[in-house]
């Protein structure tokens, strides 16, 4: 079986993954459903095996051997790309395959909160995109970094894992390097990358003590770095990062975060009202004087009610963008419920 077949499925029934995994046919998630394809047959491991050799380079097989797992993105001509995950379970293989567009998306046309454009635009500090995996945080990143792509003449280095979207230099120039291709580690490369002269770094994800430190110290130094982490909120975002530092240093790493964080994302995604497509919901958090103060003095544990209270200069509850979702008629109200924090608080708002 060719896998491009498949992926010519996806795009066809407009799928976001495909899914292949031994004893089940191929299998499509369709606005948030998987749905199995019964005109294939159930895979064995030797059909996925053959479908990996065929899009994989003999440099990443011989990686996947070594590793049991590996990411990796492929072009299918010029319809879309597409970001391969491949693992070992129970000695067999497992693929994830997520489709991306070859075109960058625009704010706009995710229909992201608005400030995101004033955020990237931003000279230096922190930007962080939370949320769990499969939730659109590397999209968010790649329609921000296009929008400073447009209007801002800047040198931009991103350090990914894998590359997702291709950025065409405009108004700014983008180096774009890729974990196990260009570089090794996201730490080394975000430290080599302050020797390349950037503006704006945006490194795909902070997984550990050096990439969450070099990240900070980026920012410190005038730069401004944008990046994701599988969390779900603000205050958890800032208690992750502070908690892999030992005890001695975490003092320190709160006072750094209360100075360069600019905004936290935290995004999760729903199906659209009318059935077709998702759409992010989001909290955001907007660093000011208060926050920059409870961050400081780990009262993290206040963010969420301060942002209920204060939701000035762009700051959003979760529950506040489902409420607007609801009431514009972007997402139903069920679907809300299944996502807010605070359901009763929910309804109630809904009812006020």
């Amino acid at each position: 079986m060719k896998i491009e077949t498949l992926f010519k499925l996806a795009i066809d029934t407009g799928a976001s993954d495909l899914h292949l995994r031994v004893g089940l046919p191929p299998i499509l998630r369709i606005d948030s459903h998987l749905e199995r394809q019964k005109d294939f047959v159930p895979l064995t491991n030797g059909d996925i095996l053959d479908m990996l050799e065929q899009i994989a380079t003999p440099k990443q097989q011989q990686r996947f051997s070594q590793e049991k797992e590996l990411d990796f993105a492929y072009p299918l001509d010029c319809q879309a790309r597409f970001r391969v995950n491949v693992m070992v379970q129970q000695q067999t293989l497992s693929m994830a395959c997520r489709r991306l567009p070859f075109i960058v998306p625009t704010i706009d046309e995710l229909d992201l909160p608005q400030i995101c454009k004033d955020l990237i635009l931003q000279p230096r500090g922190l930007i962080l995109v939370t949320g769990p995996t499969g939730v659109g945080k590397s999209t968010t990143m790649a329609a921000m970094i296009r929008h400073l792509n447009d209007n801002r003449d800047c040198n931009v280095i991103t350090i990914e894992d894998p590359i997702e979207y291709h950025h065409q230099n405009n108004k700014a120039i983008i180096a774009q390097r890729e974990l196990g291709e260009d570089t090794d580690s996201f730490d080394m490369a975000l430290i080599r990358a302050l020797r390349h002269d950037p503006d704006v770094i945006a490194v795909g994800e902070m997984r550990d003590l050096k990439t969450i430190s070099a990240a900070i110290t980026a920012a410190e130094t005038g730069h401004l770095v944008m990046s994701t982490l599988h969390t779900t909120d603000a205050m958890q975002t800032i208690d992750r990062m502070v908690d892999v530092f030992p005890p001695a240093q975490q003092s320190q790493v709160r006072l750094q975060l209360s100075q360069e964080i600019i905004a936290i994302l935290s995004q999760t995604l729903l199906p659209r009202a009318t059935g077709k497509g998702m759409i992010a919901a989001f909290e955001i958090l907007i660093s000011n004087p208060a926050i920059r103060n409870l961050i400081r003095e780990g009262r993290t544990f206040e963010i969420p009610s301060y942002m209920r209270i204060h939701s000035e200069a762009g700051a959003l509850s979760l529950d506040d963008s489902l409420t607007q979702m609801i009431q514009t008629h972007k997402i139903t109200k069920e679907e809300a419920l299944k996502k807010s924090s605070d359901p009763k608080r929910l309804i109630k708002q809904l009812m006020s």
